[in-house]
């Protein structure tokens, strides 16, 4: 498996990826999801077999503050270590940054707490208008 950044020619393959995992209210315009991942910038893949079986998508100064926005895992790929790993290559090496997250799936809290995230008591949001 490799994990790397994205390329024009996969992103429409992430697209149906997410779509798929229950994504498909975010992503249903495949030219609203190119300039989404235009827009980020952390876009990355775990390939196996030249398949894309996992996409993350990031939003971050790089040096303090990071966000995660979507991350998906191919259903017969899961627990397999694929989600992890594309969170700590987005994450990178820089132990002072502070990355957030919504996780509001079953099971996500347990998952990211594993890569060293915890509940925040701090955290707001202001929900965006279709949401609410």
């Amino acid at each position: 498996m490799d994990i790397r950044a994205i390329e024009p020619s996969e992103i429409e393959e992430a697209r149906i990826l997410l779509a798929r995992a229950g994504w498909s209210h975010r992503v249903s315009d495949p030219e609203g999801f190119r300039h989404l991942i235009s827009q980020s910038q952390i876009a990355l893949v775990a390939i196996d077999q030249r398949q894309v079986v996992g996409f993350i998508r990031a939003l971050t100064d790089g040096l303090s503050n990071g966000y995660f926005s979507m991350l998906v895992v191919h259903a017969d790929h899961r627990l397999s270590g694929i989600g992890s790993a594309l969170v700590r290559a987005a994450m990178g090496e820089n132990p002072e940054m502070t990355w957030v997250l919504r996780a509001q799936r079953p099971g996500l809290v347990s998952f990211y707490e594993k890569l060293g995230f915890r509940v925040s008591e701090v955290a707001m949001e202001r929900v965006r208008a279709s949401a609410a």
